[in-house]
């Protein structure tokens, strides 16, 4: 993911920290994840990670990459690769127009509006994607770590088409070459360590930093 202050150059620096710090520690509580690059190096390594973030995006791709220790399943969906579905669908295949199209109404150069978010055919993948997750869920054919998995995948695509320096304060006033890419979603990488990783809100980082971990 593009995000001002990631901290992937970092995590070499991080490890060796702990490492010479408190090499026994077992756990870790990464207070402000944003885009969990450190939580996931965390978990990777083998400690139970603690993941928390007050933005709700972090919190979407902690409960998919940080909890999880394996990928879901789909059994109820009946799609066997849903994340290659949703890359393969289109509004003409939905019961969706263009006016249940929030992104693509909003944050695209369509009608009136002259918002440079998005390219109009990536703000309307988003859009149709995004209701289509969420009816999958609301219908029980997919389960809350199905829900948030697919969520996640969808936020860690968006970056890549959107036409914004790395937040989204503003947008570019000319369209970046990025923009011209199609959306596509990856699967989150889904790592397992045998651990009960959490994500949390920041109260419960407080009482876990209270005591030994």
């Amino acid at each position: 993911m593009r995000y001002i202050g990631g901290k992937n150059l970092l995590l070499e620096n991080i490890n060796n920290v702990i490492n010479d710090e408190i090499p026994n520690v077992s756990s870790v509580i990464d207070l402000f994840a944003g885009s969990g690059v450190v939580s996931n190096n965390f978990k990777s390594i083998g400690y139970r990670t603690i993941s928390n973030d007050f933005l709700y995006f972090s919190y979407v791709i902690s409960r998919a990459s940080i909890k999880l220790n394996q990928k879901p399943s789909f059994k109820k969906l009946g799609i066997s690769n849903p994340i290659k579905y949703l890359n393969d669908l289109a509004i003409a295949d939905t019961e969706y127009s263009v006016s249940d199209c929030f992104i693509y109404n909003n944050y695209s150069p369509v009608g009136d509006c002259k918002r440079m978010y998005f390219q109009p055919e990536n703000a309307i993948k988003i859009d149709v994607v995004r209701l289509t997750i969420e009816k999958w869920y609301k219908g029980n054919l997919i389960t809350e770590d199905e829900y948030f998995y697919l969520l996640a995948s969808l936020i860690n695509a968006v970056p890549f088409v959107a036409n914004i320096t790395g937040v989204y304060a503003a947008y570019l006033k000319f369209w970046d070459e990025r923009t011209y890419k199609t959306l596509e979603f990856t699967p989150p990488a889904i790592i397992s360590n045998g651990k009960k990783n959490e994500y949390a809100v920041l109260s419960t980082c407080l009482k876990y930093s209270g005591r030994a971990m």
